[in-house]
């Protein structure tokens, strides 16, 4: 995280310098002579965003106390990887979730009847994927 934190850091320096390049660049043109705002205020805002999340990431290091694995030049790849949890490995309920998702977003552009139908598949297809370890072959 030490590493990010100093990339955010110098990342936000960079776009401070293209800031001023920015402001420099649009007063020495000599068709505009006048400061663009909407770039100079996206591109300082952008330096302003990215300096906060560097000061975050500083002081979320500083309080664990200890280095992490990406920290370190002799971790492991395993060292970094936790356990995330378990997945269904031949379950087809996810993507038929996500089908019925895609049905949704279809029917709020051509039809609110469609999403009505899309629900109905969405609540079905969810109550299966929770309940697939509790019926059938799968059943503990």
């Amino acid at each position: 995280m030490r590493a990010n934190t100093n990339l955010l850091w110098l990342l936000a320096g960079f776009f401070a310098l293209v800031t001023v390049a920015y402001i420099v660049w649009g007063l020495v043109d000599p068709h505009q002579h006048s400061i663009e705002w909407a770039g100079t205020f996206a591109l300082a805002l952008s330096s302003v965003f990215v300096s906060f999340v560097a000061f975050y990431l500083s002081r979320v290091h500083g309080a664990q106390g200890g280095e992490l694995p990406e920290d370190r030049l002799d971790a492991n790849v395993d060292d970094g990887d936790p356990e995330v949890g378990f997945f269904s490995p031949w379950s087809w309920w996810p993507i038929l979730l996500a089908a019925s998702a895609a049905l949704l977003f279809l029917g709020l552009a051509i039809g609110f009847w469609i999403s009505i139908i899309a629900v109905g598949i969405g609540v079905i297809c969810l109550i299966g994927w929770v309940y697939e370890y509790y019926r059938g072959n799968f059943a503990r």
